[in-house]
């Protein structure tokens, strides 16, 4: 069950942004798709990918994709592509080539994937989203 504070977080989310990037788990779906249908709007949606298979980070694993893909599909939420982040210590190449070939595979045309560092490489993968904050702010206080 999602308690209140976070279907408030929910319902902000969807009255205010035109794109979610992070659905991530059955229970968010399910609770976008009953807000979505009370306030008669929803942003496009970016399910995340676990490509690494990190017990550390949210996002759907890839063995588990096109399921929830398709149960996404039956809530009627609009699902305009995938997003990941690759591990740290592994050729983000290799998960910008898993993301581009997932989200083909089910007829997805969004790719949120690339970061400062390696925003240019998720281009010419196709990415048609990056995040580049830390090169816009500078990097996060440790």
């Amino acid at each position: 069950m999602v308690g209140p504070l976070q279907t408030n977080k929910a319902r902000q989310a969807i009255e205010v942004f035109d794109y979610i990037h992070s659905l991530d788990r059955p229970k968010l779906a399910n609770t976008i798709a009953r807000l979505a249908q009370e306030l008669g709007k929803c942003p496009e949606l970016f399910i995340q990918v676990n490509t690494g298979e990190e017990v550390q980070k949210a996002g759907i694993m890839v063995k588990d994709l096109e399921n929830f893909i398709n149960d996404c599909r039956a809530m009627d939420l609009p699902i305009l592509g995938l997003m990941a982040i690759p591990p740290v210590d592994e050729e983000v190449s290799l998960h910008f080539a898993l993301l581009k070939k997932l989200a083909d595979n089910n007829g997805l045309a969004g790719l949120s994937m690339g970061m400062s560092d390696d925003f240019e490489k998720a281009i010419s993968f196709g990415a048609t989203h990056v995040r580049v904050g830390s090169a816009i702010f500078g990097s996060r206080p440790k």
